[in-house]
């Protein structure tokens, strides 16, 4: 557990000042009556072994899609692989390109003081995103590039087995649910991704961008951390 003066240096950091845990007014799970969860395609034969090696070996050499003439190198993912807690974002950006791992930019050191703030590591999740190739010039990736990656994705769900996904920003969000609906509406909800239960909370990069969003984040992720507790 993370001890009370760590989580204020966290949160501080977050641009919280002070932290009030909300347990008793988390509210109640509850999934969107419109909501589809996306069912997985049907894994190619070098990813079906459930190892993950096999699965790693098949990423970095994709050619799926179009991206895969652009990019640098792939980017798997990173952290725990049986982790309870599975962070998801939209795409990699240039410096996870060239360095071949997920939010290691500034909006990945805002990630790390989120994920240190619920009193949990890098190390202990596991962070990954969506298309495991960066869309040039840090587009939002197509829909038939998410489409290509998604088996990836899916697979990597199967084999960790996390308690929660958090859904990193309204693309994520959006494509993993399979729904038009705003960011507004999605957050403070416990959607379902194929049994596993899924929050969406604001990316990093935006928040970096609107400081004063920041609480609410905060808000989103004690959401969480009460959602996981009850599981």
């Amino acid at each position: 557990m993370l001890d009370n003066a760590l989580r204020l240096q966290y949160l501080h950091a977050l641009g919280i000042d002070v932290w009030i845990p909300k347990a008793n007014n988390v509210q109640p799970p509850c999934v969107m009556a419109n909501e589809t969860p996306i069912l997985a395609p049907a894994l190619a034969t070098e990813t079906a072994t459930g190892d993950w090696q096999a699965l790693e070996t098949a990423v970095a050499g994709c050619s799926r899609c179009g991206l895969c003439s652009t990019r640098n190198q792939t980017v798997f993912g990173t952290g725990d692989r049986q982790a309870d807690w599975l962070f998801v974002g939209e795409g990699p950006g240039q410096h996870e390109d060239e360095q071949g791992k997920p939010f290691v930019g500034n909006a990945g050191q805002l990630l790390t003081e989120m994920i240190r703030a619920i009193g949990l590591s890098r190390d202990a999740v596991f962070i990954t995103n969506m298309v495991k190739c960066r869309p040039p010039g840090n587009r939002d990736p197509h829909s038939d590039e998410i489409a290509s990656c998604h088996p990836y994705l899916q697979q990597q769900i199967n084999l960790i087995q996390p308690k929660i996904i958090v859904a990193l920003g309204r693309v994520a969000a959006q494509k993993l649910l399979k729904t038009e609906a705003s960011l507004a509406q999605l957050r403070g909800k416990a959607h379902d991704f194929s049994g596993i239960p899924l929050v969406v909370v604001y990316h990093p990069a935006y928040l970096l961008r609107s400081l004063l969003e920041k609480r609410k984040a905060w808000q989103d992720l004690q959401f969480a951390m009460g959602l996981c507790s009850r599981l």
